[in-house]
């Protein structure tokens, strides 16, 4: 099910009877989408691929690894490629080392996606033991594809600037204090991430 539509809107409403400048905010622009993700080792290469580019050229790379390895290419495929195909798609070096650690570790059935540990501080260490896979790689896969509801990626620049507007803050907070500050929107803290999102990205404020 993930963080739909329907859950997002409930998370907010309720969130809005303790944060009034939310319900303020919600009222200006409104709701946000929903970001639903695969479930499985693709979404977690797809990180790995827009990693330090822009989403165009993460957009174009990821088409011609599909191109290369087929849409529905298996962990197998990709390591059954030389490093100058792979270059080819547009994968650096460090990139590759990435996307084989990934591939070999759901080969060799080390990384179980489809049953990761429930508690979300243990699926983040579980997930973070992958190459190129940080706290923040984890937190945004688990909150996009597995909607884990209090996910909160607080070393997001976004989000960090997100609740300086939001709560009208003189500077924007590092990470620990924006961990700190969102401590009180437990246990709904995905949804208020990706209000946060929202609320940065809209032209009108």
């Amino acid at each position: 099910m993930g963080l739909t539509a329907e859950r997002l809107r409930a998370d907010l409403d309720a969130l809005a009877l303790r944060e009034p400048r939310l319900a303020i905010a919600l009222e200006r622009i409104g709701y946000p989408e929903p970001r639903l993700r695969e479930r499985g080792y693709k979404t977690l290469l797809r990180t790995i691929v827009g990693q330090q580019v822009s989403v165009a050229a993460a957009a174009s790379m990821w088409r011609k690894l599909e191109a290369e390895l087929g849409a529905d290419f298996t962990p197998a495929c990709l390591l059954a490629r030389d490093f100058d195909t792979l270059r080819a798609c547009g994968l650096s070096h460090q990139k590759q080392g990435y996307a084989r650690s990934l591939c070999e570790l759901v080969e060799a059935g080390e990384l179980d996606l489809g049953c990761l540990p429930g508690d979300d501080e243990a699926a983040i260490a579980h997930l973070t033991r992958i190459k190129g896979i940080g706290r923040w790689s984890a937190e945004i896969y688990l909150l996009f594809a597995e909607g884990r509801a209090d996910i909160w990626p607080a070393g997001d620049l976004a989000v960090q600037e997100g609740v300086k507007r939001l709560l009208d803050l003189p500077e924007r907070p590092a990470e620990k204090a924006t961990r700190q500050l969102a401590e009180c929107w437990t246990p709904q803290r995905g949804s208020m991430a990706i209000f946060t999102w929202h609320f940065y990205a809209n032209p009108a404020l």
